[in-house]
């Protein structure tokens, strides 16, 4: 199942169940999780360069 087909299921269960606002806390859900899945996991965020440390002491 894609993200977008479980966005279009959950909100057409929202609404079905009168529960609008839930289909916009989905929305953000979906939107969350398609940028988690993106992003590059092999980057070290304890590098300097990504935490944008120099080794000046």
């Amino acid at each position: 199942m894609t993200i977008e087909q479980w966005l279009e299921d959950g909100k057409s269960d929202a609404y079905r169940r009168k529960m609008p606002e839930l289909a916009d806390l989905l929305e953000g859900l979906a939107r969350a999780t398609a940028a988690l899945r993106a992003a590059d996991w092999n980057d070290d965020a304890g590098s300097a360069e990504s935490t944008g440390e120099t080794d000046a002491n």
